[in-house]
């Protein structure tokens, strides 16, 4: 019975040699601002995508790009053999999702108050190998 999860887990380890992947918690930019330049960046290599983001005037892109670094790094730390350049990587997931809110109240008038939602957002990226697909 041990032998045949140990022979799951060495093809589980080897499947995940393939894909590496780099989370960003916490990032103080509303999901739907940091969405506007993922969604440009999906399904592209990563040379693509890092020219992309070197040119994109959004703070969103300074974040991103700084990510996509150390999910590169990280790939790099698996195969330590292989070269970046050869290997044929691209993003084949990025997915954000919301994360908590400060709330803030600012003054209106006639003595109300409205509230202030500063919303932020967690960010992960998988990135795959395209000798594979």
């Amino acid at each position: 019975m041990g032998n045949r999860k140990h022979q799951m887990a060495v093809r589980q380890k080897e499947a995940k040699k393939t894909i590496a992947f780099a989370k960003l918690n916490n990032s103080p930019i509303p999901a739907r601002k940091m969405r506007l330049v993922a969604d440009q960046l999906r399904g592209e290599d990563i040379n693509k995508a890092l020219s992309i983001l070197k040119f994109s005037p959004k703070e969103a892109a300074r974040r991103l790009e700084k990510l996509l670094l150390s999910a590169i790094a990280n790939w790099q730390a698996k195969n330590e053999k292989d070269d970046v350049e050869k290997a044929n990587l691209f993003i084949k997931e990025i997915k954000v999702d919301g994360a908590g809110m400060l709330k803030r109240i600012r003054p209106a008038p006639q003595g109300r108050a409205h509230r202030i939602r500063k919303r932020s957002n967690h960010v992960t990226l998988v990135l795959g190998n395209n000798k594979i697909n």
